[in-house]
């Protein structure tokens, strides 16, 4: 006896039909009547399941920060060293834009052009949470392993963040052709090659 796939809830079509318009009409504004013919329901309809699109546009922000921060908290139990860490945080990331088009010009910012500004600031939190992260694996670096970045902490914290932030850019500019993850195995070796060194001992008495 086969199991069946759970019916999308109302709730979750909505979100997903916003993250499809976002992968299809990149580019333009969406509005409510916009969404609501793509979901097939009255606007009324849609104000029953969120007060407001800008709280539509929030459902999906949670939506990516909970699919990420649950998988970095598997990485982090799983993985002790810190470069694999890093590396494995930052593909996670550059894997959830790819796999996802339309939440990636949510990460990318342009798609909240003209919204509220609350909008803006969630992923300004979320990319400052991800930064954060990556400071707190190259700390831990010197203490479980006796290495410490080649930058400052904040500095180095903030590079690894930007190439991806970078990557996500392109992809979006590119309406989706030029992949996030493309090189990125190579470049990353090159990065992460620098990114620690060995802390200098303690001269003896």
């Amino acid at each position: 006896m086969t199991q069946e796939t759970p019916t999308p809830s109302r709730r979750e079509q909505i979100l997903q039909a916003l993250a499809l318009m976002l992968e299809e009409d990149s580019g333009k504004r969406i509005t409510v009547a916009a969404l609501a013919r793509q979901v097939g329901v009255s606007e009324a309809a849609l104000y029953r399941h969120f007060p407001s699109k800008a709280r539509m546009f929030e459902g999906l922000i949670e939506f990516i920060e909970a699919s990420l921060f649950e998988r970095i908290s598997r990485i982090l139990d799983q993985e002790p060293l810190a470069v694999p860490r890093c590396g494995q945080v930052l593909t996670l990331l550059l894997g959830f834009a790819e796999k996802n088009p339309g939440l990636s010009r949510l990460l990318g910012g342009d798609a909240l052009t003209g919204e509220t500004a609350r909008l803006r600031l969630r992923i300004h939190q979320l990319f400052e949470r991800l930064e954060t992260q990556l400071k707190q694996i190259l700390r831990e670096a010197e203490l479980r392993e006796g290495r410490r970045p080649s930058l400052p902490v904040s500095a180095a914290a903030n590079l690894l963040l930007a190439q991806a932030e970078g990557r996500i850019s392109q992809y979006v500019r590119s309406d989706f052709r030029r992949r996030p993850t493309e090189h990125w195995d190579d470049q990353w070796t090159l990065l992460s090659a620098q990114l620690l060194r060995e802390t200098p001992q303690l001269a003896r008495a």
